[in-house]
């Protein structure tokens, strides 16, 4: 028994313990890759190896078509600017490539270590991505790149992000306030050097705000309840399943589920399994559109777990929402394990509407009906917005005018760099001829 108390390590630990050995692991594996792909470039003379000695000035990266409403409008502004982008994507049908733009040039990377190879050895000034895990996984820093910027997708908090996720960025845009305090506690910890931390806002719902505010009033219709889930062992599929569907059924509202898309890779089976089960469109509308915000304003009420999507329906449509207990997630993978403080996803969301739990998943129709009805929850919106949305109607602009300044000082740092090695060569080179 004492050995046994000895070697024991809590559940947290043991995650964050599995996350450093992974993420050790993982680098080993693609370091040992990036080098055999850099010494096969070096011996062949590869054509992107060619042509990745130019500098690009910006780069930006998106891993899937599915962050497009993340950069269009960013994109729209460096259009606007007249400034030149290069657009790297892992989809061949990005929707860039239908865009007619001027000085943005979408180009397709291929998907997995192929792109990742591509980005490892990239050569620009400044490269710009939603795409966390920089020097964790396959995705190096290279090092002719010079200053790596991260651009949340979504509202929630960035230190739920896998631990270690954004060590390597060199500057990080806010969505709201409230991320700067943790973000520098992080740095504390883990030993980094401050970096910059910029307001920018939420480019994506200022858009969404744009299209509601024209949208016009909601047509009169019956009350809507939209089910819209994230993926996984601690989602709402995966924890009550028919339990909570069935219970929908009896309140006898219209009933929408919206899967997450990684619903259908990484949990077939149950997906299989409830739309076979709930195959009446007239009972339960499965929704599958690429584009939510439909749904989302038809929707009365939203019923989600820790998915970004309660932000949007929140924030932007100011319309209540039902969530799933956060007690039994275990942070012990993400960078919020080191910080003592709850994070603020999970704070403010009683702020926001009425937990779902075991106790009462039978009464949902009661929770449903008070969600909408009580008042206080319309000011916790308020509050939320102004903690988590900032630069409201500005995010395009405030992120574009920072990429810009980190990259007019890339230019001036490396223009001072190459000043300084002509000076200390004519120093050289003016001794060299007064010794002859």
């Amino acid at each position: 028994m004492g050995l046994a108390k000895l070697l024991y390590i809590d559940p947290g630990t043991g995650g964050m313990l599995f996350t450093v050995l992974f993420g050790i692991f993982g680098v080993a594996i693609f370091s040992v890759r990036a080098l055999i792909i850099k010494i096969k470039y070096s011996a062949t003379g590869n054509k992107d190896s060619k042509l990745n000695q130019t500098k690009i000035p910006i780069v930006i990266f998106a891993e899937d078509k599915r962050y497009w409403n993340t950069f269009e409008t960013v994109l729209d502004e460096f259009e606007k600017r007249k400034q030149k982008v290069v657009y790297m994507t892992c989809s061949k049908d990005d929707p860039v490539f239908d865009k007619d733009y001027k000085y943005i040039t979408g180009e397709f990377i291929g998907e997995g270590n192929k792109a990742y190879s591509r980005l490892n050895l990239l050569n620009a000034s400044v490269v710009l991505s939603s795409t966390p895990s920089l020097g964790v996984f396959q995705w190096k820093r290279s090092k002719n790149v010079d200053c790596y910027i991260h651009i949340p997708h979504m509202a929630s908090d960035i230190i739920l992000y896998r631990m270690f996720s954004v060590d390597r960025f060199d500057a990080i845009m806010l969505p709201g306030n409230y991320q700067e305090k943790p973000l520098r506690q992080l740095e504390e910890i883990h030993g980094i050097k401050p970096r910059d931390l910029e307001l920018c806002g939420i480019p994506y719902m200022d858009v969404m705000k744009k299209r509601l505010d024209s949208a016009g009033e909601v047509p009169p219709h019956e009350t809507t309840v939209l089910l819209a889930p994230t993926w996984g062992e601690n989602g709402i599929l995966s924890k009550y399943g028919e339990k909570l569907i069935d219970a929908l059924l009896s309140t006898g509202y219209k009933i929408i589920v919206r899967p997450h898309p990684q619903s259908f890779v990484a949990e077939k089976d149950i997906m299989d399994r409830l739309m076979s089960k709930y195959d009446d469109p007239s009972k339960v509308e499965w929704n599958r559109d690429r584009d939510n915000f439909e749904v989302l304003r038809m929707s009365d009420i939203l019923i989600s777990d820790f998915s970004g999507v309660i932000f949007d329906f929140s924030l932007v449509f100011n319309k209540p929402v039902i969530y799933t207990d956060t007690s039994s997630i275990d942070t012990g993978v993400f960078d919020a394990y080191w910080l003592d403080e709850t994070p603020w996803t999970f704070r403010i969301l009683s702020d926001l509407g009425i937990e779902l739990n075991d106790d009462n998943i039978g009464n949902i129709k009661e929770v449903i009906d008070k969600c909408l009805e009580d008042p206080s929850f319309e000011e916790g919106r308020n509050k939320a917005r102004d903690e988590a949305w900032g630069c409201i109607g500005q995010g395009a602009v405030k992120s574009v005018d920072f990429v810009m300044r980190k990259y007019k000082e890339t230019v001036a740092k490396n223009n001072e760099a190459k000043q300084n090695v002509s000076a200390v060569s004519n120093k050289k080179t003016k001794s060299a001829k007064k010794r002859k």
